[in-house]
């Protein structure tokens, strides 16, 4: 079966039985590793993509379910070389240490800004699940604050 869907703008289309997860399709067939495997039961977060500009954990998602679907991946974020407000907030903030979790920090993070422009504590702690094994939990936090506050001074 041929599944067709857009990442990062461009059309592509992936044979598979339909069942096969995204994260996969993605790192294997498409050839873009930004996206990691951590659990593979959408647990941790490692794999979050957005689809149709939701956060979404790849590693659990068919890609049979995403068929007609807009995805980005953190290779699609930066726009001509031009990082996004998450991004520049992660490097302020310094938040990785291994970086595993990061894209899907940023991706997760990404998406709660696009529906949430100011989020509380609470709106965050609801919203971005993702595990980080090292504990950068209070610099993700000023992080995803400091890119609300650019992503607002921006739009001014």
């Amino acid at each position: 079966m041929s599944i067709k869907f857009k990442v990062n703008g461009q059309q592509v289309t992936v044979d598979d039985d339909g069942e096969m997860p995204l994260l996969w399709a993605i790192r294997d067939e498409l050839k873009m590793t930004g996206t990691k495997f951590g659990c593979g039961v959408g647990a941790c977060g490692a794999c979050t993509v957005l689809v149709g500009g939701t956060a979404t954990r790849s590693c659990v998602t068919p890609i049979e379910d995403i068929a007609g679907e807009d995805v980005t991946t953190i290779e699609g974020l930066a726009v001509a070389g031009d990082v996004t407000a998450v991004q520049k907030a992660w490097i302020a903030e310094q938040v990785p240490q291994c970086g595993y979790c990061q894209s899907g920090m940023i991706m997760a993070t990404t998406s709660l800004l696009s529906s949430n422009p100011n989020p509380t504590d609470a709106d965050i702690g609801a919203a971005i699940t993702n595990i980080c094994r090292c504990g950068t939990y209070p610099r993700i936090r000023k992080a995803i604050k400091r890119a609300a506050a650019a992503q607002h001074s921006e739009e001014k």
